[in-house]
């Protein structure tokens, strides 16, 4: 059985910093893209950052380029997802994901196979 499991989330004041981690298990990791999404109250889910399989290239939603860094341990069967410079509009339900041995990074949502339960992040101005 699949299983995606994000923690790391929780309350931080604008400005700060949270590191959110993203264990797999299930699945043969190393062949899998990762993705962080996030869906804010009332918002639909979106794309925030994606690592390839390989780990030899990642992708960014221009909302968060510069402040977010994502990161795999293979070894570890665990993404990361770095966020610095954090502002309100950050706030959301952050969801990890795995994508089967794509050509490229996707960000649509249809694109992933399987999904974690989420983390909540809640940026206080």
């Amino acid at each position: 059985q699949v299983q995606l499991v994000e923690s790391g989330g929780g309350l931080v004041q604008a400005g700060g910093s949270l590191k959110l981690s993203c264990a797999a298990s299930g699945l043969p990791f190393s062949s899998y893209a990762m993705g962080w999404f996030r869906q804010a109250p009332g918002k639909e889910r979106e794309f925030a950052a994606g690592i390839h399989w390989s780990a030899d290239s990642t992708y960014y939603a221009d909302s968060v380029k510069g402040r977010f860094t994502i990161s795999r341990d293979n070894a570890k069967n665990t993404v990361y997802l770095q966020m610095n410079s954090l502002k309100s509009l950050d706030t959301a339900v952050y969801y990890c994901a795995a994508d089967y041995l794509p050509w490229t990074i996707q960000t649509k949502p249809s694109s992933y196979n399987y999904w974690g339960q989420g983390t909540q992040v809640t940026v206080s101005s």
